[in-house]
């Protein structure tokens, strides 16, 4: 049986009225995005507000073991968060006890501490920590921290034991890709393997090469002046990270595009498959978008160069983060020129098979013939075409489509 696929989230303020959603149709929000959280980035830099907040008797921890994150059960459907007794051997007293500028001073490269993450808060939350800055900001702190067992010493003993006596209570760690939880879990586990991730692929400067310190709450890394390591003075060498705008690193996000290439009649919509696809499995094209190219340049060039169709008018849909591992999905809908709908796979040999779908057959499949990738066939499917499910974009797109976003007037 394929797995139940989970709700998608809410879009923002679906119940106001504007101008936009008359005119061009309600927000679509795809898996991943819809975060319950407010992120707060603007507080990242203060240290005595992430120190209230890591010990803040309403703070959740979501912790990731190779970036798999603990989950209450093998069905994966909700996040097991835990409190700060729970991971405080892991990450110590309080790692925000001193300003950015002091930590970097007393820099030491030969220690070790796990990965910690500042989310957001949930604004809704009842008892909430209450921190004064610029205004008041009110609301249940939520921190991801990677328990990886690595290296050797204290911090490496400490995720072991920990996830020893997690999994004796009836935890685990989620497996594969995660896209069985529920809306708002799955939008905070997002954010938390993506920046986990970027921090643990780049430990050293890419300017100078020297070991970097994780700091803004885990969305940046600096490279210290000085190691305490070091012999004699402790300076490092010199670094052009270290000086005027360009001092800093932070986490990369990669814009890729996909898209529904409807032809120029209205009437079908351009699908393709890769080897890697079950039988009968056929979804919209991708790729990414390359520097200096805007999005409907991109969308036009990756339908010509996998499937050689030439792609006039483009317009965006929707977007949805991918945490596999940073990826930005900008969905579009596109429509083919008169003369440029002919099929030919020899330009980009990407793709096995690309073709035309009239919407009926598009629609039929919509219905009893959608899955996840590694999933087998729904029991209603009988044979036909195969199609993703509701939690990717693709399936988002398809449906728009289908149901009249490329007629006289918008139905997004």
């Amino acid at each position: 049986m394929p797995h139940p696929q989970p709700s998608l989230p809410a879009p923002a303020h679906p119940d106001v009225d504007s101008m936009l959603s008359r005119k061009f149709g309600r927000e679509v929000a795809n898996y991943f995005s819809g975060s319950p959280l407010n992120r707060l980035g603007f507080l990242r830099s203060e240290h005595s507000f992430l120190s209230q907040a890591l010990n803040h008797p309403t703070t959740s921890f979501l912790l990731c073991n190779e970036l798999q994150p603990l989950v209450q059960s093998k069905e994966a459907k909700r996040i097991q968060w835990v409190k700060y007794d729970d991971i405080k051997d892991v990450v110590g007293e309080d790692p925000f006890a001193k300003d950015e500028e002091t930590v970097l001073k007393e820099f030491d490269s030969e220690k070790t501490s796990a990965q910690l993450v500042f989310l957001g808060v949930e604004e809704n939350a009842k008892g909430g920590l209450e921190y004064q800055g610029k205004n008041l900001y009110k609301g249940a702190p939520f921190f991801a921290v990677d328990v990886t067992p690595r290296g050797e010493g204290k911090v490496k003993d400490a995720c072991t034991a920990l996830i020893k006596k997690l999994e004796e209570q009836g935890t685990g760690f989620g497996k594969g890709r995660i896209m069985e939880l529920e809306a708002g879990d799955a939008a905070i586990y997002a954010e938390a393997r993506q920046i986990l991730d970027w921090n643990a692929r780049n430990p050293f400067c890419a300017q100078c090469g020297q070991p970097t310190l994780s700091v803004n709450g885990g969305f940046k890394r600096a490279c210290p002046p000085q190691d305490v390591a070091t012999p004699a003075s402790g300076a490092r060498k010199p670094c052009a990270t270290r000086k005027g705008v360009s001092n800093l690193s932070f986490p990369r996000t990669d814009p890729t595009v996909i898209m529904a290439i409807v032809n120029h009649a209205g009437t079908h919509l351009l699908l393709g498959r890769s080897k890697r696809f079950p039988p009968a499995w056929y979804s919209t094209l991708a790729g990414f978008a390359e520097p200096a190219e805007s999005i409907e340049e991109a969308v036009r060039r990756e339908v010509y160069e996998e499937a050689g169709v030439l792609v006039g008018r483009v317009v965006i849909h929707s977007t949805q983060p991918w945490p596999y591992p940073a990826n930005l999905m900008i969905g579009a809908i596109g429509q083919s020129v008169p003369d440029g709908e002919n099929i030919d796979l020899g330009n980009d040999p990407e793709l096995e098979d690309a073709r035309w779908c009239p919407f009926d057959e598009v629609r039929e499949a919509l219905k009893i013939g959608v899955s996840g990738l590694g999933d087998p066939a729904p029991p209603e499917y009988k044979g036909g075409l195969r199609l993703p499910p509701e939690t990717a974009i693709a399936n988002q797109l398809m449906t728009s489509v289908v149901n009249g976003f490329v007629g006289v007037e918008a139905k997004m």
